[in-house]
């Protein structure tokens, strides 16, 4: 119950960022912040980093690093913010967001990450489809989010219902 009004207050203050014409690097960093918040990974409960790749969108990883590096995620993790140079560096991470600059490179990521528990999340027309866990998309001038559950599935990754139920399914 707790984690549900944690959820509804988030994204009653994303809208209410987004009313207030909030720049959109600073958007997808506090949604891809609080998905993170309703996935579960199976080393969970291990201690050490938890690193979030970002891959061509030196505005998000700026606003990233500024707002979340060093900080917990639970009792055991703390965030670690990365740029990423390279398709190879996101088997690595724990989440992966691709910017819109770096959408053609999506498919070398994909590889890289098959099959790990890596939440892949992305800002490409299509890339839902393709593969990506997570993808932002506007939707009649709002910014939306679709799921893609069986990338999530073989990515060892559990989503909460919480953020199903807000996100467009694939």
């Amino acid at each position: 119950m707790k984690k549900t009004i944690v959820f509804i207050a988030v994204m009653a203050i994303v809208g209410y960022v987004q009313a207030q014409e909030r720049p959109t690097h600073e958007i997808h960093a506090a949604m891809l912040y609080n998905f993170i918040k309703y996935v579960q990974w199976p080393n969970e409960a291990e201690a050490g980093e938890f690193v979030v790749g970002v891959i061509g969108e030196d505005n998000v990883f700026n606003t990233l690093k500024g707002w979340y590096e060093g900080k917990p995620k639970g009792a055991t993790k703390k965030y670690v913010i990365k740029k990423l140079s390279s398709a190879a560096e996101a088997a690595d991470c724990q989440v992966v967001y691709v910017g819109k600059s770096k959408s053609r490179e999506f498919e070398n990521i994909k590889n890289n990450t098959l099959g790990k528990p890596i939440l892949t999340i992305t800002d490409g027309n299509g890339l839902g489809e393709k593969g990506s866990c997570i993808n932002f998309k506007v939707v009649d001038g709002k910014l939306k989010f679709e799921l893609n559950q069986s990338s999530v599935t073989s990515s060892n990754l559990k989503v909460s219902n919480q953020l199903s139920s807000m996100a467009i399914m694939i």
